[in-house]
């Protein structure tokens, strides 16, 4: 039994034409470069307050082991084949839902700033981070099994319903909206990649922006101190935030202040003005504020250049998978990174209302970085698989037995 083990363990990690360690370069940047911007961004806010024991390198403490170990586990899983995640797309699917369920069902879920979104098993955690995986992993597997059925819109409204399920997980088990969003997002994505027409996406695509105008239309004269939906103020505050910076505009306002004064090369690193107070919980969604501050235009184009430097690799990744399935995946978690990169930004220069979406690699989070960790381990994964021959040409693989596993 034990020869079978290490017999197995030797084929899984047996050399390979091709690693992409371009990616994994990026990787490691963007990690300690996001622990460095954390620090500077945290250390007044864990420096004055008594729950993080006057400590101005708390969040380091907590996040810098979290990321270390996360890169670690990366590589590590990213040796072994991918194929053998579609035996087990089916339960993370499954135990995400679940998991999201006893958030709000049982009492190991765990509340905190008035959201309960966290469970504790052993470690805190969010399980909706696990959605996120679990869509990224099932929709690719059950969109080859479906072949040309995907054509037609029964097809395309079944893939749909599966990944709004785990939105709506996200949204009514954990009560978060722009998670559900995310996942809603990410589940379009691979299936307008998939599909062969493209002008059924362009209508919805139209239908939703004639949705937003006509909502928008008729909420611009509301007083959002009379809405009774919390989301319905933020988009009224998001409308007019120095009308109502004393309601809930006053983070975007001083957002826009920080990234405004922040000039060209910024005052600095670590003087920014606006972490100390100004911005409230400056570590999290709002910290591309405290980039541009500090850094300038030029620390948020580096920053910009990281993150289109990894989505341009984890392109390559897919147009050069081996099959659809590593393709489809890598698609769903380019998605996901330049979902929430574009989100994050766009709420910081509050061309959209607040929403909670943190900054890839850069805002406090374990669970964030930890998940975030797990797909690009796949992703990597997939680049082992690409095989060259001599010369320049790519050569597609398609692997005949890994093929034959999924589809069992």
């Amino acid at each position: 039994m034990w020869n079978r083990f290490v017999t197995a363990f030797k084929k899984r990690w047996q050399p390979t034409d091709y690693y992409d360690y371009n990616l994994l370069a990026v990787i490691v940047l963007m990690v300690c470069f996001g622990l460095v911007i954390l620090y500077s961004a945290s250390s007044y806010d864990a420096a004055a307050s008594a729950k993080m024991q006057n400590d101005s390198m708390w969040y380091l403490r907590h996040q810098a082991p979290i990321s270390v170990a996360s890169v670690l586990g990366c590589i590590l899983l990213s040796r072994f084949n991918y194929h053998y995640i579609a035996k087990l797309a089916g339960w993370v699917y499954m135990a995400a839902l679940v998991l999201m369920a006893m958030v709000r069902f049982t009492p190991l879920g765990v509340e905190a700033n008035n959201s309960r979104r966290w469970l504790k098993l052993g470690v805190t955690f969010q399980p909706s981070e696990i959605a996120k995986i679990a869509v990224i992993v099932f929709i690719p597997l059950v969109i080859i099994k479906m072949g040309k059925n995907i054509k037609g819109f029964k097809g395309v409204a079944y893939l749909l319903a599966i990944g709004m399920i785990q939105a709506g997980g996200a949204f009514f088990f954990t009560d978060n909206l722009s998670t559900a969003l995310i996942i809603a997002a990410i589940t379009a994505v691979i299936i307008f990649v998939s599909h062969p027409k493209t002008w059924p996406f362009l209508l919805v695509t139209a239908g939703i922006a004639a949705v937003c105008a006509v909502l928008y239309m008729q909420f611009r004269d509301m007083d959002a101190s009379l809405a009774g939906s919390f989301r319905l103020r933020r988009i009224l505050v998001w409308m007019d935030p120095e009308k109502y910076s004393d309601f809930g505009g006053y983070q975007v306002l001083q957002g826009l202040y920080a990234i405004g004064s922040g000039g060209l090369f910024g005052k600095g690193l670590g003087n920014s003005a606006q972490k100390l107070g100004p911005i409230p919980e400056a570590q999290n969604d709002m910290i591309f504020a405290i980039i541009c501050e500090e850094l300038g235009i030029f620390g948020m184009v580096i920053v910009l250049m990281l993150f289109g430097y990894m989505l341009y690799r984890l392109f390559f990744i897919a147009q050069n998978a081996p099959d659809l399935y590593g393709s489809l995946m890598v698609v769903g978690i380019m998605a996901h990174i330049s979902l929430q990169v574009i989100l994050n930004i766009c709420v910081s220069i509050n061309l959209i209302p607040t929403t909670g979406i943190t900054l890839p690699f850069f805002s406090y989070g374990g669970t964030s970085i930890a998940f975030l960790m797990g797909e690009l381990a796949i992703a990597l994964s997939v680049s082992r698989s690409i095989q060259f021959r001599e010369g320049t040409e790519v050569v597609e693989i398609y692997n005949q037995e890994k093929e034959t596993e999924i589809h069992e």
